[in-house]
């Protein structure tokens, strides 16, 4: 007897409920929660096909990358010897001839190029 009493008022409850909600918002809101559902599959889409096609691309490009990667790396250490060796030559001619090479106050006075930069 108590739960047919509690099933009544239950029913009596979700009728009020049903009461306060209009069908037709209720059909609006089905058709928008649609319509989202729709656009966040072709969102889904477009971006699974991005991603596709960005991970062909860097398949591409990742072999290029890698091997230029290796040139600039091998040019360097090319460039750090040869300054090395320079650096080395220097110090020997600056040791036998210590006039060979002039500091920064005789640069300026020997140096008169124009200034190409300067607008005339």
């Amino acid at each position: 007897m108590e739960k047919e009493a509690i099933r009544a008022s239950s029913e009596e409850v979700s009728l009020e409920f049903k009461s306060l909600i209009d069908s037709q918002d209720l059909d609006s809101m089905k058709q928008l929660q649609h319509i989202i559902l729709g656009r966040l599959q072709d969102s889904n889409a477009v971006l699974s096909h991005f991603n596709d096609y960005s991970e062909q691309c860097f398949a591409e490009v990742s072999t290029h990358l890698s091997s230029n990667t290796r040139l600039l790396t091998s040019m360097k250490s090319d460039l750090d010897y040869i300054f090395q060796k320079l650096r080395s030559i220097k110090a020997k001619i600056k040791a036998t001839y210590p006039d060979a090479f002039p500091d920064d106050s005789t640069i300026e006075s020997l140096d008169r190029r124009p200034d190409l930069e300067v607008p005339q």
